[in-house]
């Protein structure tokens, strides 16, 4: 039997209704806000948390849907049960379907769901005919137990190193959960909890903030109440697993920070999901305190492409599929200096692995070539001028892209400019132009774009071109070396700073490489015909090297794909780069008593 019963108990400041949705012998307090006339949202809680859980996730919902949230029997104000028997997945999955049937009678509902309450709605997802009432399913720390059961025998079934390991992991990640099932020690242990001292276990394991944790003033029963849910459940879902598929449309929000659940068990979902996407997020297990917007904005592109619109770039990257896919199909690449050389050999290059392209050049006409030839392979790319010296104008461009294409996955800041002479016949505004392009050009990039990456929260990318300059002093270039040994410090800073928002940064260093920058260095101290002919000197021994751009562009993809910190780009890099490190006193000696562009 299932029936509601208002309540008096409405928040008007928030606009939050409670009213009781009855169960059986169960109260379940379910709690709506939002917009009344729209799509429902059931979120789910686990333990020992409450509908509380959800405060930082709702108001990115509310606006748009009718959001529902309640709390799970044993947890806030609904009923707890008195035998560990009644938290059975089955009971839960019950409660939820009662609770959808109360708030949205007449259309399935979404569901965004957490640990726990992930679990029990997996158990809800995998009945029949579910799909007639549950539109999507967004899973976030979760597992289906079944499924984890049924992926650790397959491992354990064809003993390879890495097969055996992953369950082994697992079980050793999950072994708090044996204590959890004893009948006395936890009761005991969790007894003793409070707010203050959860807050603080989730500061030290995860790093959140105590503003960003929202707990009942239930907390302290709630803390012993659910553990009842580890001992219904886990021997008998694990150990005695059950075939359990799903016509419903999954969404998995793997954490790849999760103390308690390897991000491997999610591997085999798709035997049993029909429709499935997989977001891996650098995040801890309470992902709804930690990241509420990406888990928002994760459910909301799910619902607006299962009702037609567009997939986002994003979604369609996160869709499981069997058929092969393009190592950066549905990613979106920014590059500046994208008109020619390197940047151009990259732009094409990350366009043949399935990447969308932003290219800008501060010549749109270069740009434009190249996106044309992106074009001819059949690929996307749209062209921008910019000048990366004008911190404004790369902000602008910044918004620009974000709002027309997306934030980008990998950002390659490769604009910058050649120049040689004496230091003292290097006029000031000259060295400032080439500090500017070459080293300010990447900072600007960096933080426009970088600050998008880092809110969006799903990791990404950025590329730096340094050069081999870097390594040493050199007579001839101070500005030029000044600048690429500048971009190199300032990757390695922001290599640090980024770490924790799993955004890698790569360095590249390049040794002599024929591009056009030969032609267009600018010589200080010299008259233009003799500037011209230290142009096409340079052009001609770079070009008799034989190391083309495309070379440097493979090595920048590869370090994109195996998130390189530092890349010496040809031989005499290499050497350059081991060789500053072993001697540096004898690369000082040979800059001092050497002059190569004389």
């Amino acid at each position: 039997m299932t029936d509601t019963k208002p309540t008096d108990a409405t928040d008007t400041a928030h606009g939050i209704s409670e009213r009781f949705v009855r169960n059986g012998e169960i109260e379940i307090a379910v709690y709506e806000q939002g917009n009344p006339d729209g799509e429902t949202i059931i979120l789910v809680h686990g333990w020992p948390d409450t509908h509380r859980l959800w405060e930082g996730v709702v108001p990115f919902l509310a606006d748009r849907f009718h959001v529902v949230s309640y709390d799970t029997r044993g947890h806030g104000r609904t009923t707890n049960p008195d035998s560990y028997r009644d938290f059975e997945l089955s009971a839960l999955a019950s409660d939820f379907f009662a609770v959808a049937d109360a708030v949205s009678p007449d259309r399935p509902v979404h569901v965004l769901a957490h640990d726990w309450g992930s679990i029990s709605v997996w158990e809800a997802v995998c009945e029949p005919a579910a799909e007639e009432r549950i539109a999507s399913f967004t899973s976030a720390s979760g597992p289906n137990l079944d499924h984890v059961g049924k992926w650790m025998r397959r491992r354990l079934s064809r003993p390879t190193p890495k097969n055996v390991w992953q369950p082994v992991s697992q079980l050793l990640s999950s072994g708090y959960t044996f204590l959890f099932m004893t009948p006395a020690l936890p009761k005991a242990l969790f007894g003793l909890g409070n707010e203050s001292h959860w807050k603080t276990f989730l500061k030290v394991v995860e790093g959140t903030d105590s503003d960003r944790i929202f707990l009942a003033d239930t907390l302290k029963q709630d803390l012993v109440n659910g553990l009842r849910i580890y001992r219904a459940n886990i021997v008998q879902r694990i150990f005695n697993s059950r075939e359990r598929e799903t016509k419903v449309p999954v969404q998995l929000i793997v954490d790849t920070k999760d103390v308690a659940i390897r991000p491997a068990g999610y591997d085999d979902e798709s035997r049993w999901t029909e429709r499935l996407w997989r977001r891996d997020v650098n995040a801890g297990h309470w992902v709804p305190f930690s990241h509420p917007q990406v888990l928002a904005q994760a459910t909301i592109e799910l619902i607006d492409a299962l009702s037609g619109k567009e997939p986002t770039r994003e979604l369609r990257r996160a869709r499981v599929r069997k058929a092969e896919r393009r190592h950066f199909d549905d990613q979106l690449l920014v590059i500046t200096g994208g008109g020619s050389g390197i940047g151009r050999e990259t732009a094409l290059a990350f366009a043949r692995e399935g990447a969308e392209v932003v290219l800008s050049d501060v010549n749109l006409a270069s740009a434009k070539e190249t996106a044309t030839l992106i074009a001819e392979l059949g690929g996307v790319a749209h062209a921008y001028q910019l000048d990366v010296s004008d911190e404004d104008a790369v902000q602008a461009h910044a918004d620009h892209v974000a709002e027309k294409h997306g934030v980008p996955d990998i950002l390659i800041n490769n604009a910058g400019i050649g120049q040689a002479g004496g230091f003292f016949d290097t006029p000031a505004a000259t060295f400032r132009k080439v500090i500017d392009i070459s080293l300010f050009g990447v900072i600007n990039g960096s933080r426009s774009f970088g600050a998008k990456m880092v809110e969006r929260g799903l990791g990404g990318q950025i590329v730096n071109l340094s050069s081999m300059a870097a390594f040493g002093a050199q007579q001839g270039f101070s500005p030029y070396a000044t600048s690429k040994s500048a971009v190199f410090m300032f990757s390695d800073c922001l290599r640090s700073e980024l770490a924790s928002a799993n955004i890698g940064v790569s360095t590249i260093c390049p040794g002599i490489v024929h591009t056009n920058i030969t032609n267009t260095t600018e010589f200080s101290g010299v008259s233009s015909d003799e500037q011209a002919q230290k142009q096409a000197k340079f052009d001609r021994l770079y070009q008799k090297r034989g190391y083309t751009p495309d070379k440097v562009a493979d090595c920048i993809v590869d370090a994109v794909k195996t998130n390189k910190s530092i890349v010496p780009v040809t031989p005499e890099a290499h050497l350059s780069y081991h060789f500053s490190r072993l001697a540096p006193a004898l690369v000082r000696f040979g800059a001092a008593n050497s002059n190569l562009i004389k």
